[in-house]
């Protein structure tokens, strides 16, 4: 789930998008394939002010104009640009395919892209290995964006997983499609009838009450609760927030962010490229240390929502796989996996706690979106200094830095979870790969 952008609610001042980290396929938009270790500008393929939205996936990225306009570039493999070929894309390029057609929202899976338009109807495009598309009889892949015809109910939001996706209604009913999650489910809960949106390769309804809920894997406490695996949704209780109302909250592979109702920051989950920003408290540890040697706890542990002060008050906040971006105060912030540089300090190593990035502290942070392992910001630039005054320097933000402490790295794993606040009322609007919680890939 993820606010409405104020993108446009910005003044006239000249804005700009940037993109920074992996790029193996393209998927910065800057005409290349070398990964890019801090934020480069990317050329004007549209009127960069007028953007709404802009969000990754395994290796592609999307963008939505004010006008319902939709640019994608990156890996395309599987057709998840939707351009009607399978032919990897180096610069941001419109759908054509939609042109007519109004979106309001994308939502980028590890290989798939699912599409809102403007009149509540869902599209997809990309791999249907899994079910990922919504169209339980159709083909492993749709080049060209399809309606999921199942879902008749006007969507308001949409989110994708590494391999599944969800639907929110105006009615507040949540649908979950692709079986991505049916393999952990089974592996985890033998002999245990698994619900049918976990295996289901259309919309089957979740549920249509409730406040924040989580399921799926919870190798890494990402579901805050002790079980390994979340066959049917469950509850994070009120006082996990310090009983304050969730407002947003988004999802990478195997941690969560979310924010209350009077701005409040709260991170959850695995931790071991700093993903959460913080250092984790005793009871959150992942593994046992005997005589020397660091043994896997035989269950996992549970992870606590607990606050992160330093992002109190972001209007902005996106989930990569194992990074984050943050706008505070008008700062665009990093924190976490940094192998690729996604983080954007020039560097590869993890950065432990939220920092700004330095190269982007004389513009302010509209937008900012993320995918697995690369980010993408929109920024108001910098008014040009009168001809009697010399340039203003703006100073960087205080870094978080005490906010965390360096961790022993892990060996990475491919995990899987979701979580989604599921409401009543009607609300429009989180990858890794993210509305809905995404929004992880």
């Amino acid at each position: 789930m993820e606010r409405e952008p104020r993108a446009s609610e910005a003044g006239p001042a000249a804005a700009a998008l940037f993109a920074w980290g992996a790029n193996s396929y393209g998927q910065l938009g800057l005409g290349h394939k070398e990964d890019v270790l801090l934020p480069q500008q990317l050329n004007d393929f549209c009127k960069p002010g007028c953007v709404r939205r802009i969000t990754g996936g395994g290796g592609h990225s999307a963008v939505v104009t004010d006008g319902g306009s939709l640019f994608v570039c990156g890996l395309n493999k599987d057709g998840q640009l939707g351009l009607g070929h399978t032919e990897d894309v180096l610069y941001f390029t419109p759908c054509r395919s939609l042109l007519g057609c109004p979106i309001q929202q994308v939502a980028c899976g590890w290989d798939f892209t699912i599409i809102l338009t403007g009149n509540g109807q869902v599209l997809s495009c990309g791999s249907n290995s899994f079910g990922q598309l919504g169209v339980p009889h159709g083909p492993r892949r749709c080049v060209v964006p399809q309606a999921i015809e199942p879902l008749r109910e006007k969507v308001v939001s949409i989110a994708a997983g590494l391999r599944h996706a969800l639907a929110a209604t105006a009615s507040g009913i949540v649908f979950q499609w692709g079986t991505g999650l049916a393999s952990s489910g089974r592996r985890l809960c033998p002999g245990e009838t698994l619900p049918l949106f976990l295996t289901a390769k259309e919309p089957s309804r979740v549920t249509d009450a409730g406040e924040l809920y989580v399921w799926g894997s919870n190798k890494h406490g990402q579901l805050a609760s002790q079980a390994a695996f979340l066959p049917v949704p469950q509850k994070i209780e009120a006082h996990c927030f310090q009983h304050e109302k969730v407002t947003a909250v988004w999802s990478g592979w195997t941690h969560l962010v979310a924010q209350t109702e009077t701005g409040k920051v709260f991170t959850w989950g695995r931790a071991d490229y700093g993903q959460l920003g913080r250092k984790l408290e005793s009871h959150e540890n992942w593994r046992l240390d005997m005589q020397g040697l660091s043994l896997p706890c035989p269950r996992p542990q549970k992870s606590t929502p607990s606050p992160l002060h330093c992002l109190t008050g972001a209007t902005e906040v996106s989930c990569g796989s194992e990074h984050n971006l943050a706008v505070i105060g008008g700062a665009c912030y990093s924190w976490g996996w940094n192998e690729h540089g996604m983080c954007g300090d020039g560097t590869e190593a993890n950065v432990w706690a939220p920092k700004p990035v330095q190269s982007l502290r004389l513009s302010s942070g509209l937008l900012v979106g993320c995918g697995a392992g690369h980010s993408l910001a929109l920024c108001q630039l910098p008014a040009l200094p009168a001809l009697d005054q010399g340039p203003k320097v703006t100073g960087p933000s205080p870094d978080a830095t005490e906010d965390a402490k360096s961790q022993e790295a892990m060996d990475k794993e491919k995990l899987e979870g979701k979580t989604t606040r599921i409401s009543t009322q009607s609300q429009s609007d989180t990858c890794r790969n993210g509305g809905l919680v995404t929004e992880p890939l």
